[in-house]
C-alpha cells in the first residue's frame, strides 16, 4: 500500500514525535535526536579497538591528569568505562547514582568517564550537563566531545549507552539503555576477569 504524501508527512512526523519522548526532549536545533534503548542492550562493534576522541572535562581533571585530553591518552593497563549520556535525558539522569556508586566502588581497579553528546541529540546543552551533575553530586570523570563522529564509530543508538574498554584498548561491550549496579559490577568483573 502506498501513501499518500499528505499520509507519508504524518507518519514520519509520528516517528519523530515518538523518538524525541523517548529520551525526553528534543530542544535545541539538532538534526538527530537519539531514542532511549532497554537496559543493557548489547551492540555489536565492527573493530576491536576503541576509537579515538578528543574529550573536554568538567570535573576529574585530578584523577584523568589534564582537563583536555584524547580516550587514546588514557593510561593503557587499566579498563575504562565510558558512559554516553545527556543533560536532558530521564535514563541518563536515572542510572548516575548507580554509576557514581559503581565509579566509588571500582575506582581502584578501572576508570569511569562520562561524556555528555547531548549537543548532538537535542537532549541538552553543555550547562544543562554541568547542572545535573552538582544536582546528582556525581564526582566521576565526566565532560564532553565535540566530536560528533563518536555516535557513528560508537554506535550509540540511544542513551544512555555505556562502553566497556579492556586494559588493552579493546572493546569488551558496548551496552545501550540505563544499567544498574548489578550490571555495571556484572560486565566490569567479567572484563578484569578476562
Amino acid at each position: 500500500m502506498r501513501l499518500s504524501k499528505p499520509g507519508a508527512i504524518a507518519t514520519f512526523l509520528a516517528a519523530l514525535a515518538i523518538i524525541l519522548v523517548a529520551c525526553g526532549g528534543g530542544s535545541g536545533d539538532s538534526a538527530e535526536t537519539l531514542p532511549a534503548l532497554s537496559s543493557g542492550s548489547e551492540v555489536q562493534m565492527d573493530n576491536d579497538r576503541a576509537p579515538n576522541f578528543h574529550i573536554t572535562l568538567f570535573q576529574g581533571e585530578d584523577l584523568l591528569g589534564a582537563n583536555e585530553l584524547n580516550i587514546h591518552d588514557l593510561p593503557l593497563g587499566k579498563p575504562l568505562v565510558v558512559n554516553f549520556w545527556a543533560g536532558l535525558c530521564p535514563p541518563c539522569r536515572a542510572e548516575m547514582p548507580d554509576l557514581q556508586e559503581f565509579s566509588d566502588e571500582f575506582e581502584d581497579r578501572l576508570t569511569l568517564v562520562g561524556v555528555d553528546l547531548g549537543q548532538f541529540t537535542g537532549l541538552g546543552t553543555v550547562q544543562d550537563a554541568k547542572d545535573l551533575l552538582e544536582e546528582l553530586g556525581v564526582t566521576y570523570p565526566a565532560g564532553f566531545t565535540n566530536d560528533s563522529n563518536v555516535i557513528k564509530d560508537y554506535r550509540v543508538f540511544g542513551l544512555p549507552a555505556t562502553m566497556f574498554i579492556d586494559a588493552e584498548g579493546k572493546i569488551f561491550k558496548n551496552l545501550g539503555g540505563a544499567l544498574n549496579l548489578d550490571v555495571l559490577r556484572d560486565q566490569s568483573n567479567a572484563m578484569l576477569a578476562q
